[in-house]
């Protein structure tokens, strides 16, 4: 179980890069959904962004038992999923990823706004919570910019 959650909530060991794992984590998101937003259903998508956040959940709480931290620096599947939240509703395209993955590093940094207070949430939840608010958020906005770009 500690190997399969080590992978997990590093997201292939991208959690255990020495500088900007969470940065490398989203980056890894936008190439994945690159590669399968344009060919699976819509719906299989949201299901599998969804199991991906419950089992971040429960992972992260059993990482959280053993390394006593909460949310260390090589826990990356929550910039994952959060990253991922930024796209299920907006089309395929390089000017979206680009904008898509600067709002979300934008809010996931500075943890403005209600980010910062889901992030205060205790266990796995804290941990998961305040990345998918902040996908989320760079969602809207970035739905809100589609009347405006190319």
């Amino acid at each position: 179980m500690k190997f399969f959650s080590d992978f997990f909530v590093t997201v292939f060991y991208i959690g255990r890069i020495p500088l900007a794992p969470g940065t490398f984590s989203s980056l890894f998101s936008v190439i994945i959904w690159f590669i399968l937003f344009k060919a699976a259903n819509p719906i299989f998508l949201v299901i599998l962004t969804i199991i991906l956040f419950f089992l971040g959940v429960l992972a992260c709480e059993h990482d959280n038992k053993y390394s006593n931290k909460h949310d260390p620096s090589y826990i990356v599947i929550d910039e994952f999923v959060g990253q991922w939240m930024v796209f299920l509703f907006i089309p395929v395209s390089p000017l979206n990823a680009l904008i898509g993955f600067i709002l979300f590093r934008f809010f996931d940094i500075s943890k403005i706004g209600p980010v910062g207070y889901f992030e205060r949430m205790p266990g796995g939840w804290g941990v998961m919570a305040d990345d998918v608010v902040a996908g989320v958020l760079s969602l809207m906005i970035l739905f809100g910019l589609q009347s405006f770009l190319p």
